[in-house]
């Protein structure tokens, strides 16, 4: 173990750090910009305009790196990051925060980008599925931590703008300092989109929801937050909740996937995330602990659902075209993030805070619905010919450069593993 790890080290080190600040960022700007009385439509532009930019920061960025290396785009964007959040608390205006948090989506995607592509090119075939496994965890564990570290300070103080600028500024070190050579040029987005949807509709359409709805929970939980009075802290159990359910459910959803027809297992965390947000209505939020628990439900719902329609989307595709499929559902999923604030803040103004559940509970049925339809439409694929079901990290914000980690990308990995098993038998 210590032999996979030891290369790779210092860039799980600076994924750790970019995750605290971006798990401090994602809670503390909303309930920053709630305490400011801001209506929640335009708090909702805030994350439209994150999800649109670390988009468009997957998609141009490559572009960038090719044309000046990967330590300086790293670097500067970096730097850019801190100085986004810096600049929330130098401006406090909800039109220049909208700027700031596109700044910081374009730069994140693009770190994000650097780093895997490192991790990827240090990684052997053999190594790269401990690799993965470890950089998800990381990756969960940096976001809980930064979430944990808001109710420390005070949100309407600048402190924790400062904290979360100087964690992004610490993950520079470990990156900038390797003396590992670059990685090779970054994957670009590929895709199209009439043949993706004709490959698994079902995939597709979940993607778009999957977008949906983790956009509203990200960008407008802490908004719920404040708007029903619960402390900085018991949001943070409630956002720790949600990623501790999504956390625990993808092994044991993901296992059924691949033994009972994927569509079915879609219905049911569906089901279940649908009933999750609509009980929300039905509790009283003095009883917390019971909406933790439903919070961590929801969580079993959001997380595991976008990991399996990429391994749907996968079995009707060519061993070849992992990377290319799982990006093209990205994009699908980025511009469902770009929709999901804004018809929630909406939600939010017509239904009271509890919209945001009511949304996130129609998007819930409709994929279980289509999911039902789709069943009558296409048999499943034979299990000999399915891929492997895999984690997605969903709860962090993914680039193309995720895929090319995903050890599934490697053609052979799953006749690998198979010859494996039978010499072992």
């Amino acid at each position: 173990m210590r032999a996979m790890i030891s290369p790779v080290f210092a860039l799980l080190v600076s994924t750790l750090l970019m995750q605290i600040g971006g798990g401090m960022a994602g809670y503390l700007l909303p309930l920053r910009a709630a305490e400011e009385g801001w209506d929640t439509l335009l708090i909702s532009l805030f994350a439209a305009s994150f999800a649109m930019a670390f988009t468009l920061g997957c998609v141009v960025v490559p572009r960038i790196v090719f044309l000046v290396g990967h330590i300086r785009v790293f670097s500067a964007l970096t730097a850019a990051m801190a100085i986004s959040l810096l600049l929330h608390s130098v401006i406090v205006d909800p039109f220049a925060w909208a700027v700031f948090r596109g700044i910081h989506g374009f730069a994140i995607a693009g770190t994000y980008m650097v780093l895997e592509s490192w991790l990827n090119e240090k990684s052997t075939n053999e190594a790269r599925g401990t690799i993965f496994a470890i950089y998800m965890i990381m990756s969960t564990c940096g976001i809980m931590i930064g979430q944990f570290l808001v109710p420390l300070g005070d949100t309407s103080d600048t402190i924790l703008f400062i904290v979360c600028a100087l964690a992004f500024l610490a993950s520079l070190f470990p990156t900038t300092l390797t003396t590992a050579a670059s990685p090779n040029p970054l994957t670009t987005v590929r895709f199209d989109l009439k043949a993706l949807f004709h490959r698994s509709p079902i995939a597709t359409v979940t993607a778009l929801f999957c977008g949906l709805v983790t956009g509203t929970w990200f960008s407008l939980g802490p908004v719920f937050v404040t708007l029903r009075d619960i402390t900085t802290s018991d949001g943070a159990i409630m956002l720790a909740s949600a990623m501790a359910g999504g956390t625990l459910g993808q092994f044991p959803f993901g296992v059924l996937s691949d033994k009972i027809d994927r569509r079915i297992v879609m219905i049911i965390i569906s089901v279940l995330g649908s009933l999750s947000c609509l009980a929300v209505y039905f509790i009283d939020l003095e009883s917390l602990n019971f909406f933790f628990v439903l919070m961590f439900f929801l969580g079993l719902a959001i997380f595991p659902l976008y990991s399996i329609a990429i391994a749907h989307a996968n079995d009707f595709s060519a061993a070849d075209e992992f990377v290319e499929t799982s990006s093209g559902l990205l994009v699908i999923y980025g511009a469902g993030s770009v929709a999901g604030p804004i018809i929630g803040a909406f939600a939010m103004q017509g239904l009271g805070p509890e919209g945001m559940f009511a949304l996130m509970s129609i998007s819930f049925a409709i994929v279980a619905i289509y999911a039902a339809y789709r069943l009558q439409q296409r048999d499943q694929v034979p299990e000999e010919d399915r891929m492997d079901y895999g984690i997605t990290p969903v709860g962090r914000s993914l680039s193309p450069q995720t895929f090319e980690l995903d050890p599934r990308s490697d053609p052979e990995w799953g006749s690998e593993i198979e010859e494996d098993t039978e010499t072992n038998q």
